[in-house]
C-alpha cells in the first residue's frame, strides 16, 4: 500500500515537470516565430522587386533613350500595359509590361539618354505588396573614368574648404609624342596647363576632353587679370621637362586637328562645334559604312517613259482616286521581283538566301534620319492600297511611331528623290538586301518619231539600280531594269502579272 502511494506521488511530480517544460517550449517557439517574422518583414529588408530592364526593341539596338513614362509610381500595371516610350535606333517604340503588379520605383527618369541594354530602368512589386517598401538594389559600379571623381566627392578633404594655395603639380608621366583631342588641346591651351601632366585614357594614348577636365579640377589655374594674361598664363612647374614647350609648326603648315569653338562665344575661323549624334544617326553611319566597305556595289541606269502612268493618274483623279508616281514605281518593282525571283534574295555569311515574300522598303526622310518602312506583299496589292499604306507608314515614320515589324524584314528598297528635282543618283544598298532602286525626277524631252519623222514630247524618268555583285551580276541587273521599264510603261500589264 505504501509502495503504491509512493509511485503515485512520483507520477504526479513527473507530470507537473513535463507540463512546465512544454509551457517553456511553447513560449520559446512563439518568441522564435515573432523574431523570424520581424526579420522577414518589409520594414527590415524591404519587398523583393520585379526588375524592369532596358529591352532590345530592334535587332541593331544597343542603347535607348527614355522618352516618356506612361505609368506613375504606385500605379497598378497589368501584363501588356504600356510602361514607357523608348527611342531606339529606328523609332520611338512603346515598351509593354510582361508582368502584373505595381510600379514601385522609376530608376531612369524621362530624358535619360544612351541607356545600355539590360540596364535596370524601373522596379515593380507583386499585387498586394507595399510598393513603398520596395528593396532598391545598390547602384551599379561606376565607370573607370568616373571612379576618381566619385571617390573625391565623398572624401572628407573635399567637404571642407580648401586652402587658397594651389597644390603642387606632379612630375609629367607621359613619354613620347603627345596626342590630344581638339577639345583637350583647347582647354589646356586656354588655362596654360602642360599637356604632359595629363593622364591619357583614350585609344593609343590620346588625351581626351575628360582627361583635360580632370586635370583642371585637380590643378586649377590661378585667377588673373585680363591685362596680365600674357605674362602669367603659363603655370610654373618644378620639373624642367614640363616647362619645355613644343616646337612651333613650320610656317604655312596646317594643324592636324582644328580647335574646337567655345560655347557661348562667336566662332573663329578654323573652329568647329561638336554636335552629339542620336542613336538613329549612329546606326545609319554604322550601316552605311558597313554597306560600302563589305558589299561590292554595281550600278546600272535606264530611262522610262512615264506618259502612260501620267495619263492613268489623271483618269483616276477624275474618279477621286489620288495616287502618286511613287506608288506605281513600288507596284512595278514588286511585280518585276515576282517575275524574276532570282533578284529577290538577301546575302549572309552562308551565301544567297532566296525569299518567298516580296516586301518593299520605301525610304522616308525624317528629322531623326532616314528610315525605311515596309510595304508587305506589295506584289499582291493594288496601286490604291499601296498608296494608302505608304501614306500611313510615312506619317508614322515622321512621328517616330513605327513598330519594329513595320521597318524590319524588307527584301528590296526604293529611294525616290524626284520631288527634290534630282535627275538621277546612286543609292547605297541596305544590308542584308541585295538591291536598291534610286528614282529621279521626270523630265520633258523631245524625241524623234521614227514612223513619220516628227518630233514629240516625252516624260522621261531615270532610275538607277544598285545591286550586290555577289548575288545580282550585271546581266541579271540589266534584265531586271528592262522588265521593270516594261511594267512601268504599261501600267495595265502590272494588273495582269
Amino acid at each position: 500500500m505504501a509502495f503504491s502511494l509512493h509511485l503515485g506521488r512520483q507520477g504526479v511530480l513527473f507530470g507537473l515537470r513535463l507540463s512546465q517544460f512544454k509551457k517553456c517550449s511553447w513560449h520559446g517557439q512563439l518568441c522564435q516565430d515573432r523574431v523570424r517574422y520581424f526579420f522577414q518583414s518589409p520594414w527590415v529588408f524591404g519587398v523583393s522587386p520585379l526588375k524592369v530592364q532596358m529591352p532590345a526593341l530592334s535587332p541593331t539596338m544597343e542603347e535607348g533613350n527614355i522618352v516618356k513614362w506612361l505609368k506613375k509610381e504606385g500605379e497598378a500595371v497589368a501584363a501588356g500595359d504600356a510602361l514607357c516610350e523608348i527611342e531606339t535606333d529606328k523609332a520611338v517604340v512603346t515598351m509593354e509590361s510582361s508582368d502584373d503588379g505595381v510600379l514601385a520605383k522609376i530608376l531612369m527618369e524621362e530624358g535619360s539618354r544612351n541607356v545600355r541594354l539590360g540596364t535596370l530602368i524601373a522596379l515593380m512589386v507583386e499585387e498586394g505588396q507595399d510598393w513603398k517598401q520596395v528593396e532598391i538594389p545598390p547602384p551599379d559600379a561606376v565607370s573607370p573614368s568616373a571612379a576618381p571623381s566619385a571617390s573625391d566627392a565623398g572624401s572628407p578633404s573635399t567637404l571642407t574648404p580648401a586652402a587658397p594655395s594651389p597644390s603642387p603639380l606632379p612630375k609629367p608621366v607621359t613619354s613620347g609624342p603627345l596626342r590630344l583631342s581638339p577639345a583637350a588641346r583647347h582647354i589646356l591651351d586656354t588655362h596654360g596647363i602642360d599637356p604632359k601632366l595629363a593622364t591619357p585614357t583614350g585609344p593609343r594614348g590620346l588625351i581626351t576632353k575628360e582627361d583635360a577636365l580632370n586635370l583642371l579640377k585637380k590643378y586649377p589655374a590661378p585667377e588673373i587679370a585680363p591685362g596680365t594674361m600674357t605674362t602669367t598664363a603659363a603655370i610654373p612647374a618644378p620639373s624642367p621637362v614640363s616647362t619645355s614647350a613644343a616646337p612651333p609648326p613650320p610656317p604655312g603648315s596646317r594643324p592636324n586637328i582644328p580647335p574646337v569653338s567655345v560655347p557661348g562665344k562667336p566662332g573663329t575661323p578654323g573652329t568647329f562645334t561638336e554636335i552629339p549624334a542620336t542613336n538613329i544617326r549612329r546606326v545609319i553611319a554604322q550601316r552605311l559604312t558597313e554597306s560600302k566597305t563589305t558589299i561590292p556595289h554595281a550600278y546600272a541606269s535606264i530611262d522610262c517613259d512615264m506618259a502612260a502612268v501620267m495619263k492613268l493618274r489623271k483618269d483616276l483623279a477624275k474618279d477621286q482616286i489620288k495616287v502618286s508616281v511613287n506608288d506605281f514605281i513600288i507596284k512595278a518593282a514588286a511585280v518585276t521581283l515576282k517575275e524574276m525571283p532570282e533578284v529577290n534574295v538577301t546575302w549572309s555569311d552562308d551565301g544567297p538566301h532566296p525569299l518567298d515574300s516580296i516586301h518593299i522598303s520605301v525610304a522616308v526622310a525624317t528629322d531623326r534620319g532616314l528610315i525605311t518602312p515596309i510595304i508587305r506583299d506589295a506584289a499582291n496589292k493594288g496601286v490604291q492600297e499601296i498608296s494608302a499604306t505608304a501614306k500611313v507608314l510615312a506619317q508614322k515614320a515622321r512621328d517616330g511611331k513605327l513598330l519594329p515589324e513595320e521597318y524590319q524584314g524588307g527584301s528590296f528598297s526604293i529611294s525616290n528623290l524626284g520631288m527634290f528635282g534630282i535627275s538621277g543618283f546612286s543609292a547605297v544598298i541596305n544590308p542584308p538586301q541585295a538591291c536598291i532602286l534610286a528614282v529621279g525626277t521626270s523630265r520633258t524631252e523631245l524625241q524623234l518619231n521614227e514612223d513619220d519623222q516628227t518630233l514629240r514630247t516625252q516624260q522621261m524618268m531615270t532610275v538607277t539600280l544598285s545591286s550586290d555583285g555577289r548575288v545580282v551580276d550585271d546581266e541579271l541587273a540589266s534584265r531586271f531594269l528592262d522588265k521593270f521599264r516594261a511594267n512601268l510603261e504599261q501600267p495595265k500589264r502590272m494588273a495582269l502579272a
